[in-house]
This record gives C-alpha cells, sequence and structure tokens, in this order.
C-alpha cells in the first residue's frame, strides 16, 4: 500500500487496494461464505424481494463459526493496512459481513452510511470490501467520495425505508443520488480476486445488482481503531450483538471494544 493510498482514503473516504489479500485468504474466504451459504445463521437476512430473479442474502458474525474465517481474523494482514489508513496505533476487529448477490439480482443495495446502524462512535474505523470472485464496474460497490466528512445521515431499512434506528426527523436525508449522479464524485472499480475496497463506516455507498451470469460473494470486515468506543443504543441495532452475547454483554459503554468477539489485529 503506497503513502498515495492512505492520502486517498482519508480524503475521500473509499481507496481501491490491489492484491492485498492473498489467493490463500481468498480460498479462506470463498469456503467460509459457501458454508455460511449452506447454512445461514440466525442472523442472516434476505434483502431482496420474492419476484427477484435473482437472490440478494446477507450474513453477519460468523467468523467464529467457521474455520476458515477464524484462520483468516487470526493471520490476516489487514489490521496493519487499516492501521496506516486510520492512523491508528491498535486496530480491533468489530465484525463480519457476508454479501452474496446471486446471478441477475435486480436488487439495488440502496445508497447509505454504515455507522448509524452501529453501536460505536468515533472516526478511527475501516471497512473492508473484499469480493471473491471477479467484479465488473456494473455491479461494483459505489461510494460517494468525501461523505465521511458527515453529517451522519437517516439510516432506513432497505426494503421498507423504515426510520427503526434513529428516530424520525433526528437525522437529515440522504440527498437522491441516482436522480442526479452527475453532482456527486462516485467512485467505483473492476475488481478481481484479491482486491479489496476499503471505505470510512460514514462513507455514502450503495450497489447495482448482478447483470449476467455470475455471482458476487463478498466477504466485509470491519475494524475500529483508537478512538471507536462502544454507544449503546435504545434499539436495536445490526448487527444485533445482543442476539450473540444474552446477559452476558462484554462491552462497557464510553470504552473501546474488547476480548473474543473483537480481536487485536494490529499489532498481533
Amino acid at each position: 500500500m503506497s503513502r498515495s493510498d492512505v492520502e486517498t482514503y482519508r480524503r475521500d473516504g473509499a481507496v481501491v487496494l490491489r492484491g492485498v489479500v492473498s489467493p490463500h485468504e481468498i480460498e479462506l474466504l470463498t469456503t467460509g461464505i459457501d458454508e455460511v451459504l449452506a447454512t445461514p445463521s440466525p442472523r442472516a437476512k434476505v434483502a431482496s424481494s420474492p419476484d427477484d430473479p435473482g437472490f440478494f442474502i446477507e450474513d453477519f458474525c460468523t467468523w467464529r463459526e467457521h474455520a476458515a474465517f477464524a484462520e483468516f481474523v487470526r493471520t490476516t494482514s489487514l489490521g496493519d493496512v487499516a492501521a496506516q489508513l486510520t492512523d491508528s496505533k491498535t486496530i480491533r476487529m468489530y465484525h463480519d459481513h457476508v454479501l452474496v448477490k446471486e446471478a441477475r439480482t435486480r436488487q439495488r443495495t440502496p445508497w447509505h452510511q454504515d455507522q448509524p446502524y452501529y453501536d460505536v462512535e468515533g472516526r478511527q474505523n475501516v471497512s473492508f470490501w473484499i469480493p471473491v470472485d471477479p467484479v465488473n464496474v456494473a455491479s461494483c460497490l459505489e461510494l460517494v467520495s468525501g461523505t465521511h466528512h458527515g453529517p451522519w445521515l437517516m439510516p432506513r431499512s432497505f426494503l421498507t425505508k423504515e426510520a427503526k434506528w434513529f428516530p424520525e426527523g433526528s437525522l437529515g436525508e440522504l440527498p437522491d443520488i441516482d436522480a442526479n449522479r452527475d453532482m456527486f464524485d462516485i467512485k467505483s472499480w473492476s475488481l478481481e480476486p484479491g482486491d479489496a475496497i476499503a471505505f470510512h463506516m460514514l462513507t455514502v455507498h450503495g450497489a447495482p445488482g448482478v447483470s449476467g451470469d455470475g455471482h458476487r460473494r463478498v466477504f466485509s470486515l470491519r475494524v475500529l481503531g483508537d478512538d471507536m468506543v462502544y454507544a449503546p443504543r435504545e434499539w436495536t441495532c445490526s448487527p444485533d450483538f445482543s442476539r450473540l452475547f444474552g446477559d452476558e454483554d462484554p462491552r462497557t459503554p464510553g470504552e473501546p471494544l474488547s476480548g473474543p468477539w473483537f480481536p487485536r489485529l494490529f499489532p498481533r
């Protein structure tokens, strides 16, 4: 990773990193994704409508349930990459997210920021979007440059557009990006296995459906730097860690996350 990559990330809130994931790591992620598809967790969500000719499924926080994902988390150098991007002395895992769109999926991932759905606050963070299949630019994640500087915008459910998180009217609404695409600096790339997109949790992003016969399998790794702390909400966040922890929640409000669910990725 070059100094230019770091500067691009900090300026735009997104950067493409070529060849940052090894072939062995891609094999691990492919194995884990296929296992998730065969046996989704109770946290899995179908994000496409019944009449969609394709299929869009997401699953969350599965890395401890699949040996291939666990090995990836134990050995990946992406913590080092995130530390450079965020100028952070430490990097901890937040969660993993599997996103799969099968061939001919029409369902678009709506424009949104990630952090308003979460229960963490702070600025030093990175999400790595890692495809295990070739992705052409027509099917790739799209990111709006500079939006990581804020403000926070209203999170809504993808299919029904409900305000299930922050109260209605408490945050500004997303602009109509699709109707005014020429007014925004939208980043997107063609990717090969081994490439990754690194983006900030406040960067506005979305994704089209999948054209043609290929599917788009993605593993996303969310990581936290020094200033990121647990911020409990009055509503159910995504992912819903309460379903994992029950009455034994290890998190402390206002403190960094730690413990076996949030391992340190840098330094090892």
